[in-house]
């Protein structure tokens, strides 16, 4: 069922069938356009606002605050500007309330099923959005701090990340001496593949998808080789792929991933480490002798570490140490360097082309004879 809105920005009303899930990333592989996406969302961080724009849903209804103030968080100023109305704080009851398909309109603050309302919330804007923006960064200063000390924290617990060496799984693919991509769907990592894919055609590295950067890899019109995570955001055209399936296990023997590949029937090893998949991405790679690892999409700046949500990212620092004489991190490659052909350049060029035939004709006697003889059969 198509969205219907209203022209009016301040009471517009939008119906349209509910999508309900908690995660974000795994309800956008299955929002249609027109769709009204229901989350639970506490600051809707950029990658996941991007897919929420790309579904193209008739309006969005957070049970948590898009932007709680804590940090600023861009992600509710991308769904905002896209024109998608944003309806906050709707109340975590209604992850309850709604059922899949169920057809909601929304009006203004309020959600309605038929004629009942069943939530109101805060219908954001821009402006409002803004607002919330720079409050939340006069306010972040507190959340840093909190974070450096939650990072201490976790760096006690995980210094053996430095020193020891893992259990590594027994991977067929070889990754020793050779480059290897390892790509997470990130921060502009579709500019990022795109500016590097003369060095993926020359180099043929390994390429590693991190959960959804193995969709990301198959996007650029790549297969991936290994993928590794746990699974969540994995569609089942990359599982197909026959790319090598690792699963992250926390320490302690959980795997939240392997409940779905078990189910499937398809094989799997196991790479229990602390920290996120992308660090242990690295971190495979780095055993396991690679020459060179590129890293597209992973989380490099404290905005980023907290738009990920963990409490502390100890692990990432701690790998990234570790890794770092071979590691290189495309974030930003795409602004790097741009080809910018100007219409001056241009014309110089032809230019240039056309007197250099004219220094050609007058200097050599066989080919004027030769351009006389074509102008010859050009008059009859």
């Amino acid at each position: 069922m198509a969205a219907q809105r209203r022209p009016a920005d301040s009471d517009r009303s939008v119906v349209g069938p509910a999508r309900v899930d908690a995660r974000t990333k795994r309800l956008t592989r299955r929002l249609h356009p027109g769709d009204i996406a229901v989350i639970d969302h506490e600051d809707l961080d950029r990658i996941a606002a991007e897919e929420l724009v790309e579904a193209r849903p008739g309006a969005v209804i957070n049970a948590a605050a898009s932007i709680s103030g804590r940090y600023p968080n861009v992600g509710p100023l991308l769904v905002a500007a896209a024109g998608i109305p944003l309806i906050d704080d709707v109340g975590r009851e209604i992850m309850e309330r709604v059922r899949d398909g169920q057809v909601l309109r929304v009006d203004g603050a309020e959600i309605k099923r038929g004629d009942d309302v069943i939530a109101k919330g805060v219908p954001q804007t821009l402006q409002s959005l803004e607002e919330k923006l720079e409050a939340a960064k006069r306010a972040v200063g507190d959340e840093l701090e909190r974070f450096a000390e939650n990072t201490l924290e976790y760096l006690r617990q995980e210094r053996h990340l430095l020193t020891d060496s893992p259990n590594l799984p027994d991977v067929a693919v070889d990754l020793r001496d050779r480059h290897v991509l390892v790509v997470v769907r990130g921060l502009d990592y579709r500019a990022d593949l795109a500016a590097l894919r003369s060095y993926i055609s020359d180099m043929r590295p390994v390429l590693i998808g991190v959960d959804g950067g193995a969709d990301a890899l198959l996007e650029a019109g790549y297969r991936p080789d290994i993928i590794i995570g746990d699974f969540d955001s994995v569609s089942e055209r990359a599982l197909e792929t026959g790319a090598e399936l690792i699963v992250h296990a926390y320490p302690g023997g959980h795997a939240p991933g392997a409940q779905r590949l078990e189910q499937q029937g398809r094989d799997y090893l196991v790479f229990e480490a602390a920290g996120m998949s992308e660090d242990i991405a690295l971190l495979l790679a780095y055993e396991k002798g690679a020459e060179l690892i590129v890293a597209v999409g992973t989380h490099a700046s404290v905005v980023e570490f907290l738009d990920k949500g963990r409490a502390g990212m100890a692990s990432t620092f701690l790998v990234r140490l570790k890794v770092g004489p071979v590691l290189v991190d495309a974030k930003g490659v795409n602004r790097l360097y741009r080809t910018q052909l100007r219409r001056s350049d241009m014309v110089f060029l032809v230019g240039a082309a056309l007197f250099a035939m004219l220094v050609m004709v007058m200097v050599a006697e066989p080919l004027r004879l030769v351009l006389r003889g074509f102008w010859f059969v050009l008059g009859r």
